[in-house]
Order: structure tokens, then sequence, then C-alpha cells
């Protein structure tokens, strides 16, 4: 059976617009679209206990509306609908490693409540082993737009030293499914004395340790040239810091496409540096893509 792409609904303006855009996703894929909404449920509480005719009835009407936004934007896709008990974080958690993607709502975290707001969406992410995507209130109906208006670049960060085929796979796909093009951007550090190994020299000029790494990056992506021949792609390396010039990149982007690796959580969820920093800021859609 072909996994469904699932989204999280819990009735908030970012619910509702990820579910918009998750029903514009599974349409792409040719995949069924999963409306989830967790209950409440506290640790403490009687796992038998008969979930109160209160909760039962809000959790119906928060899939009612979200169904209604659905069928508004994409009247064709395959639709269902489940509740599950809660906790949130944890409900969604497993239920993105059945998924095929899942998708929630992000406030877009600002600066003042970063810690506080999202959380939800943050822990999610946290503890995914499969891709998720975070999708703002703002951008409901710019996959509409884009339609008409012409396609918007999906924006890849690759870190050359330690390409995930995951994250390429997941990035080209997207452009390809979208007819868009993809740029893919590395960001380069100089080196300094503290970052050059023994006996190593470091290049004296900034345009020719440039041209070295793109033609790193240009290496890494061959392979993945040759099994998308249909997607333009834009190469481009920057000399600064990853997350801020992902996100310089990603402004205007449909989509931007981020790895995150696994290894990094070390027993406990959390997400990496570059991860963390950008869906805290990023306007647009953002694809984080857990790998080894």
């Amino acid at each position: 059976m072909v996994s469904p792409v699932v989204v999280g609904v819990d009735g908030s303006a970012e619910s509702l617009a990820a579910a918009e855009w998750a029903a514009h996703e599974a349409v792409r894929r040719g995949r069924a679209l999963r409306l989830l909404h967790a209950r409440n449920w506290h640790p403490r509480q009687d796992r038998t206990e008969v979930v109160p005719a209160g909760e039962r009835h809000l959790a119906r009407r928060v899939l009612r509306h979200a169904a209604a936004r659905v069928r508004a934007a994409c009247p064709g896709v395959p639709l269902y609908d489940q509740q599950v008990a809660g906790p949130a974080t944890a409900a969604l958690a497993r239920a993105a490693d059945d998924a095929g993607l899942l998708v929630l709502g992000s406030r877009g975290l600002g600066r003042l409540s970063s810690l506080v707001v999202g959380s939800v969406a943050l822990g999610v992410v946290a503890r995914a082993t499969r891709p998720v995507v975070l999708v703002r209130a703002d951008t409901a109906g710019e996959e509409a737009d884009a339609e008409s208006t012409g396609r918007r670049d999906v924006v890849l960060g690759v870190d050359v030293t330690e390409p995930c085929g995951e994250v390429l796979a997941f990035a080209f796909e997207a452009a390809r499914l979208r007819h868009a093009r993809l740029r893919v951007l590395h960001a380069w550090r100089a080196p300094d004395r503290l970052t050059l190994g023994p006996g190593e020299v470091g290049l004296t000029g900034a345009p020719q340790r440039a041209e070295e790494w793109l033609g790193f990056l240009s290496a890494v992506l061959q392979v993945w040239r040759e099994k998308y021949p249909e997607v333009e792609v834009l190469q481009t390396v920057v000399e600064g810091k990853p997350a801020g010039a992902l996100l310089k990149a990603a402004s205007g982007a449909e989509l931007l496409v981020v790895g995150d690796r696994l290894t990094d959580r070390r027993g406990m969820p959390r997400t990496g540096p570059v991860t963390h920093a950008v869906i805290h800021r990023v306007g647009c859609p953002v694809a984080i893509v857990p790998h080894d």
C-alpha cells in the first residue's frame, strides 16, 4: 500500500494552511491525504477512560473544517480523517514514521517567542525519522498562485563534505513534481589556523576557494542530474554561515529542503543547529529530511 500524505490539524490557521499545502502535495504525488487530529491525553489519565463527548465533538469539528479547506483547494484528492490519543507530539511523531510525508503548521516562531511557540512542531521534527514539512499560515494560497504566475525555485542546502542521498533525492523529486528549478547551495568558510590540518596550505584568495567548492558541488550533483535530466539545476556556493545563506536563498522560494542528521541527536530528541535556525526564521514551507 502506498503511504499517504499525512497532515496534523488542530483548528489553527497554521494547520489549515498546512492541510491545503498537503492536499496539493498529495495530488502531485498521486497519494491519498489523511487528516490527523491528536486529542488531549495526559499520562495520569486512565487510557480506558471514555473520551468526553465535548472532546470528541471538538475533534470532529476540527476535522470537518480541515476537510472543507482541502476539498475547496483540491476537490479530487482522496481524503480520510483520523482521531488519535495524544499527547500531540508523540502521536504525530508516530504518524510520521508510517507516512509518505508528514505536514504540520508552523507559526513562524518569531524572535521573542521562539522558545515556546510551535513546540509541538519542533518536537515532532526532532523525533521524526521520515520527512516533515512545516507550513506557515501566511503561505496559504501560494500553491495556487504558483500554478498561475509561474514556478518558483526549490532551494536545497548541501554540505558537500557529507552529502546525503536521501536529502538530494527528496529535493530533486520535489523540483520534478513542481516543474521547478532546483537551486542547490553550499556555504563555505575560509580556513584558518585552527581548521587547517598539518602540512595543509589554504588557498590565498576567496575566488579560488569558491571555484574549488563549486567543483566539489558539481561532482556531488552529477549523478542526480543524470537521474533527473528534466530538472534545471542552479548550483551556488557562498562564503558565510549556512543558516544565513539558506534563509537569503529561500526568500521567495516555493520550498526549502534541509537535512537533519539522526546521529546528531545522541539519544535525545533535538535538531541540528542549521536546521533549528532555519525553521525558526524561514518564510516559505520547509522540508526537513532526517538521515543517517
